[in-house]
């Protein structure tokens, strides 16, 4: 959706009849624009890979340090899954 809305926009900057030193100005920024926003979008999904790291982390560690606890817990949600619960 925003490369078609930067599409619009460059080629009504290019119909504009503005000079073209105005108008490679714009679409300049246009382009800076475009690299800043997908620097922003791959900032923003990095850190979502270690939150989900760091909890199969816990959960290996908590089922290593109690596994017969790990296994009555599912023993029982298994218990109440085929009861359909």
């Amino acid at each position: 959706m925003i490369d078609k809305t930067f599409s619009e926009l460059e080629s009504k900057i290019q119909a504009s009849g503005l000079d073209a030193g105005k108008q490679q100005e714009l679409l300049g920024l246009i382009t800076r624009l475009k690299s800043e926003i997908g620097e922003h979008q791959r900032q923003n999904l990095t850190p979502l890979k270690s939150p989900v790291e760091d909890l199969r982390s816990s959960v290996e560690g908590f089922e290593q340090s109690h596994p017969k606890l790990v296994q009555a817990v599912n023993k029982v949600t298994q218990t109440l899954a085929d009861l359909g619960i």
